[in-house]
């Protein structure tokens, strides 16, 4: 019993960074109806970034800013010199711009930083607490959860509160509409971007301390479970996002104790499966899909 309270715990932390990087692939397609294939390697510029900063000041906070800052002007500079020139006709002219761009990205960290992992030191111990006899989340957990419970609300106000979040939910969904409405769709989009990137290079910069280290491929397998996320809740659901990164945390944390780690995305993609043939369009899906 110790030992699933454990699990479910490291879980728990594992999933709410799978939540945050999947909340910014739903926030990507919402704006754009795209899913962006560069999205590990931008964040892992990002976390460089963070990690040159920190290593040149010494301070673990301004290595953040400086990290977020970074995510945020890569996304609008991706979406304006590059996916807005690209073909809208079919989806095909921006995966391949996208991958194209993560070979650019990933050659250019592994030229400037080199390929090796680099460590990359928490702000708090890693050490988790122990309650009763039993092992629970660690300080470093416990940071993870209230960032991302923090800036989770932070866009769910933004998407449901503000103005400048009806705008962007306009230009998703309404496109032509929009426009008539007096909306800068083509801005819309850029804010889309810039804050899918930023959210991304947050998640990247809370995984990659409990993980090998900081390498420019570092953030790789994270987009590939933070993937499977978004399409088990739903890529247009915020709160699918939510719950299925919480959810797939859990499951690749017990797995991983009690059967093994190379279990775990075996696990993931039975589930994704499962999903798939279900509820194709996600378990936190609308009953209909809105078109943009």
């Amino acid at each position: 019993m110790d030992r699933f309270v454990f699990l479910l715990s490291t879980g728990l932390a594992r999933g709410a960074v799978l939540a945050l990087f999947a909340l910014s692939l739903v926030i990507v397609w919402r704006a754009a109806r795209a899913v962006n294939f560069a999205q590990a390697a931008m964040a892992a510029v990002a976390v460089y970034a963070a990690f040159a900063v920190t290593a040149a000041s010494g301070s673990y906070w301004l290595g953040l800013a400086c990290g977020l800052a970074t995510g945020a002007l890569l996304g609008a500079a991706v979406e304006r010199g590059l996916m807005r020139r690209l073909p809208h006709r079919t989806p095909l002219p921006g995966m391949i711009g996208a991958i194209g761009l993560v070979m650019v990205l990933q050659a250019g960290l592994a030229i400037a930083f080199g390929p090796e992992h680099r460590p990359m030191r928490a702000p708090f111990s890693e050490r988790p607490f122990v309650i009763g006899g039993v092992p629970v989340l660690s300080p470093y957990d416990l940071f993870v959860l209230a960032t991302a419970a923090a800036v989770m609300g932070a866009l769910a106000l933004l998407f449901t509160k503000t103005s400048l979040g009806l705008r962007l939910r306009a230009a998703a969904f309404a496109p032509e509409t929009s426009r008539l409405l007096g909306v800068r769709v083509p801005r819309m989009v850029t804010v889309g971007w810039t804050l899918s990137v930023a959210t991304a290079a947050l998640a990247a910069l809370l995984s990659v301390p409990t993980e090998l280290g900081l390498s420019p491929h570092a953030a790789d397998l994270l987009f590939v479970d933070a993937f499977a996320v978004a399409v088990v809740g739903g890529l247009d659901s915020p709160l699918g996002a939510l719950a299925a990164g919480i959810g797939v945390g859990m499951l690749s944390g017990l797995v991983t104790g009690y059967v093994s780690a190379s279990a775990a995305p075996l696990a993931v993609l039975a589930l994704l499966t499962v999903v798939l043939l279900l509820r194709p369009g996600g378990l936190f899906a609308a009953g209909e899909a809105r078109k943009a």
